[in-house]
């Protein structure tokens, strides 16, 4: 049987960037966003230029009925999921009370209740088949310190690290690697999509990195069974000092920075 990638939030950035990275190693691609017209346009690019089965699924995984939905289109499709790109995302700006509920229940919806959902769905025939890899992108923001502003993002992206890893710990020999990939800032369409473009393109060059390496570095990362995988020599070193340091110091050493950056 066909074994397939599916990967969300496939229609741009970094998801974009796995879709093409995938198709090159010769993976079956079953691509899923909101923007139905970029998924069609890229599916067929892709089954073109590398000549692969690509599908293509439009869903707004806000909708909680999508991950079950979605499952139930793979099985009468038959297509056997052998890697998950959890990638769908994006950050709400402003403080907490400055943004409705619905806006915060979207958020979580996307970014952490569909990633838990669609890992439960497709996980177990992974463990059947004794071969899987899911690749959860996460944030360096799961290890930095806490900030004002886009209140739930480094929580949410904690939760992910750690989920990730304790799915790694569970699945590691029965042949399903699980990889948290944790980018800094990446040169994507992101800080478009929540109004901090300008702010963020204040910080050194030095801080960003381009989501072809992010991509690259998580599919090796995945392939070696590495439980997190922190993009780039910087933002390792910032892991390393949040996870090591007391939050109080932490607080301190970098609040003044991340304060530049995040929208109020």
């Amino acid at each position: 049987m066909k074994r397939y990638a599916l990967i969300t939030g496939a229609s741009a950035g970094i998801g974009k960037e796995f879709a093409h990275q995938l198709a090159q190693k010769g993976w079956n691609l079953l691509l899923v966003a909101r923007r139905e017209e970029i998924l069609k346009e890229l599916s067929e690019q892709l089954k073109q230029d590398y000549k692969i089965d690509v599908r293509y699924y439009n869903a707004d995984l806000a909708d909680t009925t999508q991950p079950q939905i979605l499952y139930r289109f793979c099985q009468e499709s038959n297509l056997n999921i052998a890697m998950l790109i959890n990638n769908a995302g994006y950050g709400v700006p402003g403080d907490f009370e400055n943004n409705d509920w619905k806006t915060h229940k979207d958020n979580l919806q996307v970014m952490l209740n569909s990633v838990v959902e669609i890992c439960h769905f497709f996980y177990p025939n992974m463990i059947q088949q004794k071969y899987g890899r899911i690749i959860n992108v996460a944030s360096l923001a799961g290890f930095a310190p806490p900030t004002a502003g886009h209140t739930l993002y480094g929580g949410i992206k904690s939760f992910v690290v750690r989920f990730s890893h304790s799915l790694h710990l569970e699945g590691k020999k029965k042949g399903v690697h699980v990889t948290a990939l944790c980018p800094g800032f990446t040169f994507t369409e992101f800080h478009d999509v929540n109004g901090t473009r300008q702010m963020v393109s204040k910080l050194p060059n030095f801080m960003w990195m381009k989501s072809k390496k992010v991509v690259k570095q998580g599919i090796i990362a995945v392939e070696k069974n590495q439980p997190v995988k922190v993009n780039g020599k910087i933002n390792r070193i910032i892991a390393a000092l949040s996870s090591a340091l007391p939050n109080w110091v932490t607080r301190m050493l970098f609040a003044g920075k991340t304060n530049k950056y995040r929208k109020r």
